[in-house]
């Protein structure tokens, strides 16, 4: 049985040598100049380290330009397109149509990922991005598994589904927790506390803590929960899902790489020994469970919400 790519996120160059020996299939890095909510930051000189890394373990190495770019970036993309097609990732993720057409001019034989973030929620939708170049699409994390079936059904692209980690609720371009601070006048306060981990919107109501944090695309407010589908990937093994995702940002090197040991065992399992994978999945939850952050609990998402018309 065709097994599904496993694909997580590093936080740093020398966390790929882990993922690999965790048993991680691929990794997506980039830069948020040109790439969303990425769980690290990777220069150029990092990602060109990183593709001989990828190399060396047989990874496949995508970066993301999943940005949305006014007219004052989309100069400069074809540079920046050129430079990795010379360094030889595997693909580009990408959801502006700017990047789409500069691929065509610089590097045709670039391999992309379409990645629309929220709305790639139809299998039409995804071939009609595959007709324009797109070798994949990247599902939104907001439909339920029988969307997901039925997208698989019919696509003429791989298939991304994310099925670890925390999902964006919100963004806005504007630098609005930098504004908030400024409003209160403490203009230099943002700039400490601009990257770090720990900032929360609070929602009394629901006891919600939600990560919110900004950078040079705005401010991105996260879900509360961390979805965790360990043990319920038969249906999409059996679907054929191309890739499943582990989403590692704002956590841990240590957690991630852990995260990925127990896919990778769960994936496994799954599409070799379906018997076996029935009987240990619970446990691989449980172990998920034993490491996960107190303030982050886990969920199942959208999987098994019904579709409301």
């Amino acid at each position: 049985m065709k097994k599904p790519e496993l694909l997580v996120t590093p936080t740093s160059v020398s966390h790929i040598h882990d993922l690999a020996n965790a048993g991680a299939d691929a990794v997506i890095i980039g830069e948020q100049r040109y790439g969303l909510r990425l769980a690290g930051e990777f220069s150029r000189a990092d990602v060109k380290e990183a593709a001989e890394i990828a190399r060396q373990y047989g990874l496949k190495l995508y970066v993301a330009m999943n940005a949305i770019f006014h007219n004052d970036k989309v100069d400069e993309l074809g540079d920046y397109i050129a430079f990795l097609a010379d360094t030889g990732v595997d693909a580009i993720v990408f959801g502006d149509p700017a990047v789409l057409m500069t691929v065509r001019e610089v590097a045709p034989h670039m391999k992309l990922h379409w990645n629309p973030e929220t709305t790639a929620t139809n299998w039409y939708t995804c071939n009609y991005w595959g007709r324009k170049g797109a070798k994949r699409a990247v599902l939104a994390r907001e439909l339920n598994m029988e969307a997901i079936l039925e997208i698989k059904e019919h696509a003429e692209v791989e298939i991304e589904v994310q099925v670890h980690g925390m999902t964006c609720m919100y963004q806005s371009k504007r630098s609005l927790i930098g504004n908030y601070f400024e409003y209160q006048g403490k203009v230099m306060e943002i700039e400490r506390k601009k990257y770090e981990k720990g900032m929360f919107l609070y929602d009394k109501e629901r006891d919600s803590k939600y990560p919110i944090f900004e950078d040079e695309n705005g401010t991105h407010i996260m879900s509360p929960n961390d979805i965790c589908i360990i043990d319920e990937l038969s249906e999409m093994v059996d679907a054929g899902i191309d890739s499943f995702k582990i989403d590692g940002v704002l956590h841990e090197p240590g957690y991630i790489t852990e995260v990925t040991k127990l896919y990778r065992r769960a994936i496994d399992l799954c599409a070799e020994n379906r018997k076996q994978y029935e009987e240990e999945k619970d446990e691989l939850l449980a172990k998920i469970e034993a490491i996960q952050p107190k303030h982050r609990p886990l969920d199942t998402g959208f999987f098994f919400k019904e579709t409301v018309y």
